[in-house]
């Protein structure tokens, strides 16, 4: 194993989603040769700014064998992170294929081409919930239970194809990023909150969960990938918040009203019936599903002694966080909401 140098090449997977567009900014910034892959159709708003010259881009996915092949030829490290995050019933075969089947296809063109330093972005979801076990840690071991979405499921499968590169002899370091917030496309991933507030969200579940800034886990993976780290994972939480408290904290910055009437379980298992019932009289997709419905009145807490640790690396308040990406929705609010990119 060793670390990037002038002569390593870094191939990145999803380098133009919600995460992948930091951790492009960052490895240009340190100099690195950057080959990443994007399909056809990517859409590359989150990549205004870059030199997209910079980078040596392959057309192609992770489940495209072939392509993924001749895209993987003369590197020395990877940063995977393309995944899909759904919690919609038509995208559970979907999901498995890009983040288990497509994880397993890095895993061994990687063992193949004898790769450096293989960096996953796993997810907390991947330490698998239960109402029984509420503080989760590094040190949490899988658990079936019916709180596991197919998305968490998905993730943990996909995180042990990389415990199996790793047993193998391939070089491995994985994060498990809390909830991901910042600024980005507006429509989805950790964004998506900011824009729901905006719109007068008038609903707050119960539930909590871990925040970190998009900035720090992009961060973070690049202190693992010049690291000597090996067989190691990092839960990657900056502040435990219920969502009440993490709502209402967007709306203050927002300057609009926050979410007031309170989802509780019962609410939360009439709402997602309500919603596919609506759904399959008069089409379109629903509002929450089953999963995402009992995902949000989950009450879950999650440590970060063991990331807080390392060295060089410190989380950014999520006061920062949440007052800069609120100001940037704002601005983009008169522009049509176009994407944005926190500064670095």
């Amino acid at each position: 194993m060793s670390r990037p140098d002038a002569s390593s090449t870094i191939l990145l997977t999803g380098g133009t989603g919600f995460i992948g567009a930091y951790v492009l900014r960052l490895l240009l910034a340190r100099g690195y040769r950057v080959r990443a892959l994007r399909r056809a159709n990517s859409n590359m708003g989150l990549l205004e700014g870059v030199d997209l010259n910079q980078v040596e881009w392959v057309e192609t996915d992770v489940t495209d064998v072939v392509g993924l092949e001749e895209a993987m030829k003369g590197i020395t490290h990877v940063v995977h992170g393309a995944a899909l995050v759904s919690f919609h019933p038509r995208d559970y075969k979907r999901m498995h294929l890009v983040n288990v089947e497509g994880t397993a296809n890095m895993v061994n063109l990687a063992l193949d081409a004898g790769v450096q330093k293989f960096v996953h972005v796993s997810s907390i979801a991947a330490f698998g919930r239960s109402p029984e076990r509420t503080h989760l840690t590094e040190a949490s071991q899988w658990v079936t239970s019916k709180a596991n979405t197919r998305y968490a499921i998905s993730k943990y499968q996909s995180e042990q194809e990389v415990w199996r590169g790793h047993a193998e002899g391939l070089p491995v370091a994985i994060v498990n990023p809390a909830m991901v917030i910042g600024s980005g496309f507006w429509d989805t991933n950790g964004p998506k909150f900011f824009k729901q507030v905006y719109d007068k969200l008038k609903f707050w579940p119960v539930g909590s969960s871990g925040f970190v800034d998009v900035r720090d886990v992009a961060q973070f993976m690049l202190l693992l990938l010049e690291s000597d780290v090996n067989g190691e994972r990092y839960l990657l939480n900056a502040q435990n918040m219920t969502y009440h408290d993490f709502f209402n904290a967007i709306a203050a910055e927002l300057g609009v009203k926050p979410p007031f009437v309170k989802v509780t379980p019962l609410l939360a298992e009439v709402a997602w019936r309500v919603e596919l019932l609506k759904s399959t009289v008069l089409g379109g997709d629903p509002m929450v599903t089953k999963e995402s419905a009992r995902a949000s009145v989950g009450r879950y807490t999650y440590g970060n002694e063991k990331s807080k640790a390392f060295p060089g690396f410190a989380y950014r308040p999520i006061e920062t966080t949440i007052r800069e990406t609120a100001q940037q929705l704002l601005e983009a609010a008169q522009k049509g909401f176009p994407p944005r990119i926190l500064p670095m």
